[in-house]
């Protein structure tokens, strides 16, 4: 089972990136999927997560600027994020868990390996 992240890089405040976490191994359509991010120094904390009937939930620091969303064909989830600012800034995570929608990290059990997200100012 493997959760594999892209879309990271370098981009200017205000800009936009999509980041994707393609699921392979298993289907993760019945799961929750979330994104988390983790900034140097910090704890890795959750940022958006969708749930098996697209149910979607946000960290309020990134409201109305990322919408998380999922394609089940391609076994896919999206995080769009616009209106980036330097404080997003960090190592993005996509998870995956069998729970009902939750913001803590210790019930997700799968774990793609990040992508990283520089927002220059």
């Amino acid at each position: 089972v493997q959760l594999q992240a892209s879309g990271g890089g370098l981009v200017q405040n205000g800009g936009s990136l999509r980041l994707s976490c393609a699921a392979s191994g298993r289907t993760f359509s019945t799961y929750t999927m979330g994104w988390f991010r983790q900034a140097p120094g910090k704890e890795r904390e959750f940022v958006a997560a969708i749930t098996w009937n697209d149910a979607t939930y946000y960290l309020d620091a990134v409201k109305g600027r990322f919408t998380i969303s999922r394609d089940k064909a391609k076994n896919t989830v999206y995080l769009q994020m616009n209106s980036l600012k330097p404080e997003d800034t960090a190592v993005y995570y996509c998870a995956a868990t069998k729970s009902a929608y939750t913001v803590s990290r210790f019930q997700y059990e799968y774990w793609g390996q990040g992508t990283l997200v520089t927002v220059s100012s």
